[in-house]
């Protein structure tokens, strides 16, 4: 295999492996800068890059002449950023389709092109993945002490943790999960999340479909977005912001169309709503949480300091959640779980809900401090007895209830059945 030297290990090593035994293909995809060609090429014998400058982009030029001409080399054999030329995408279909084999191929791509020049989905014969910066875990910040399987089988030995500095907790999120960013101080941490951002706005809005965006209102959305992640801000919100923080109007047409830019650049999630079946007329709300790509996004959105997140907590608590769902959207995948969060008309709300594949499920509060984590377990057991008279089926109430905290130095489970685990022992 191609493996870089200094390879860490990613928890998508496992799925990937288990894509390739099953699919002729697999498309890796996800934001720029993840590590999905340092983990492709992991897995992968050969390899193209369709962004080398060589020869005036030859390979670039060769794939939109012939795209066979670059699928050629000892397989599996990595086409990286496929997307520069789509009709890839159809070659690699056909090839499969030829010969049966399965692992052939793998392709990687940081945004969704439009369809044209695609005539086929290629269901059947190339899987897709998504792959995630680095969760907490993966960069060495997390212990690993608690599984989340693990939680959903029982009550939890105490557990200690050790201590966890809200300093720690600030440069986590600043710093973020690039691979790059790992050992990088805290006064370097914040550059790389910036230029990030200033490279989606100067090229990558443009570049994905050729049309020329006002930067302003780029700027705009980035920031209302950065001041309202991990909530279901609403595009009215949104635009009021916009104009607020530039003096910039845009109507509903455009931010829509930003949005949608965001979304095929994986600038940006959304964590779904949940929707039990209640027996109730409780209106569960169907808005979806934002959230950047990863958490030092909305800090290089908001351009703000690690001092002056420390001075308002209550924005580090919008984006110290954020963090946490970003690795519990990880740590869930690797389980072939999913993430979701509840709200109701009422002002009912669970932070995160994690759906296990056999139909399972448990509600996540999350808080910055020891201090708050009694509030946390309050809401978590009032949800369930809301759930216990109001839902049907075996799996109307939650088998877990959790606080994932900030700063508390051991995990354990509480006498009301409430399991408490710091973020910095977390893991699959």
């Amino acid at each position: 295999m191609l493996t870089p030297n200094a390879y860490r290990p990613r928890l998508i090593d496992d799925a990937l492996t288990d894509l390739l035994d099953a699919f002729g293909a697999v498309c890796v995809q996800g934001p720029k800068w993840c590590g999905k060609t340092w983990t492709s090429l992991h897995h992968a014998k050969s390899v193209t890059y369709l962004s080398d400058p060589a020869g005036n982009f030859s390979n670039r030029e060769l794939a939109k002449v012939d795209p066979q001409l670059v699928l050629k080399g000892e397989q599996p054999h990595l086409v990286d950023e496929w997307q520069e030329v789509p009709p890839i995408w159809d070659a690699v279909r056909f090839s499969v389709d030829k010969t049966g084999a399965k692992g052939q191929y793998l392709l990687t791509g940081s945004s969704t092109p439009q369809r044209k020049g695609i005539s086929h989905s290629g269901a059947g014969r190339i899987a897709t993945i998504n792959m995630h910066t680095m969760s907490l875990f993966e960069t060495g910040d997390s212990s690993g002490k608690v599984s989340l399987r693990d939680l959903f089988e029982g009550p939890l030995s105490p557990t200690p943790t050790g201590e966890v500095s809200l300093e720690d907790l600030v440069h986590f999120c600043t710093r973020g999960g690039w691979p790059e960013n790992v050992p990088a101080n805290e006064k370097t941490a914040r550059q790389l999340p910036k230029q990030y951002l200033q490279s989606i706005v100067e090229d990558d809005t443009s570049r994905i479909d050729g049309v020329k965006r006002n930067k302003d209102k780029l700027w705009a959305l980035l920031h209302s977005l950065g001041r309202n992640v991990a909530t279901t801000v609403s595009n009215r919100t949104l635009l009021a912001d916009m104009e607020k923080h530039q003096d910039t109007k845009a109507d509903e047409n455009t931010l829509a169309e930003y949005l949608d830019i965001f979304n095929r650049l994986f600038l940006v999630w959304q964590q779904s709503s949940f929707h039990p079946q209640l027996r109730s007329s409780r209106r569960v709300l169907r808005s979806p949480k934002l959230h950047f790509a990863d958490p030092s996004l909305a800090i290089g959105a908001l351009d703000v300091t690690p001092s002056a997140l420390i001075g308002d907590l209550q924005t580090f608590g919008y984006i110290f959640e954020s963090l946490v769902a970003h690795d519990l959207l990880i740590y869930a995948s690797a389980n072939e779980a999913r993430l979701f969060h509840f709200r109701d008309a009422k002002g009912n709300e669970i932070d995160s809900i994690i759906e296990l594949n056999d139909g399972r499920w448990g509600g996540f509060e999350v808080k910055l401090g020891a201090n708050q984590i009694d509030d946390a377990a309050a809401n978590l057991l009032r949800m369930k007895d809301i759930f216990a008279r109001e839902s049907s089926g075996k799996n109307g109430v939650p088998a877990l209830l959790c606080v994932i905290c900030g700063t508390s130095n051991a995990a354990y489970t509480r006498e009301d059945g409430v399991t408490v685990v710091p973020i910095t022992a977390l893991r699959t």
